[in-house]
């Protein structure tokens, strides 16, 4: 097989180096250590990507899958971190990508029934690295509920509210669980949601929410607010997005903030 010929390592004349090329959309089992349980299963959707000099005509993406299958069947996160400098060894290459978007699953009791029911949370691992480092970028997405502001302060009856999604980025000192970044979202917004609700339950969240008031902007700086006094947390990225409930478009906040070297 050694005498086929190699089309990608031939030389390409247009002088145009491509930023980052490889895999993506590529799902694959993943096992990651959860506070809750000690660990669980999930299926990951995997990007894997190099840059490539201007003069050679393609990448070898066999390479890509054969770093992610090197790790075994299941994937953690120690095999993640590791994987962008075998891809630099690999190819050849100057900077090297890899992303891991996944569902995590919390089971969450209703507030006052105590009746159990699974929420999903996305959550995402990107590593980028050079020769030189990698930097590691943790990333959870967590449902809430908000209620406005405004509209309880000129209602007579009631006030709408919404569901919305945080998306909460964090680079840290020291590794974080996942559930401790979904729980400080959850802590920002007029009520967390579950997946199971009986008639006391929904009582109570109604009457949370409407104790608790938050705007878009209220949710974010909440957020930067925790975030800030969170001692291993030393840059973040949090937007918030409200689907709102009596406009036809939604609500949008983001802040980011580095907070240490």
């Amino acid at each position: 097989m050694s005498g086929l010929k190699d089309t990608q390592s031939e030389r390409d004349h247009r002088q145009v180096a491509i930023d980052r090329v490889g895999v993506r959309s590529l799902r694959f089992p993943m096992r990651i250590r959860d506070r809750d349980s000690h660990e669980q299963h999930t299926v990951a959707l995997v990007s894997l990507a190099v840059d490539l000099p201007h003069h050679y005509k393609g990448t070898h993406m066999s390479r890509f899958v054969q770093v992610l299958h090197s790790h075994g069947e299941v994937m953690d996160v120690k095999g993640i971190t590791a994987m962008p400098m075998e891809l630099l060894k690999k190819l050849d290459a100057e900077r090297a990508h890899v992303e891991f978007k996944f569902p995590y699953f919390r089971a969450k009791p209703a507030p006052v029934t105590k009746a159990v029911g699974l929420l999903d949370y996305g959550v995402v691992f990107e590593v980028n690295a050079t020769k030189e480092g990698s930097d590691f970028v943790l990333t959870v997405e967590v449902p809430v509920a908000t209620l406005c502001p405004c509209s309880k302060a000129i209602s007579d009856r009631g006030a709408h509210n919404q569901r919305g999604l945080v998306t909460f980025a964090v680079r840290f000192t020291q590794p974080i669980w996942i559930e401790d970044l979904i729980e400080l979202v959850e802590a920002s917004a007029s009520c967390q949601l579950y997946s199971v609700l009986k008639r006391p339950d929904e009582k109570f969240v109604t009457e949370a929410a409407y104790d608790n008031p938050v705007f878009v902007e209220d949710l974010v700086r909440n957020v930067a607010v925790r975030a800030s006094e969170h001692p291993h947390i030393k840059w973040f990225k949090v937007e918030a997005e409200n689907f709102e409930s009596i406009h036809n478009h939604n609500a949008y906040a983001m802040v980011e903030q580095k907070l240490k070297d």
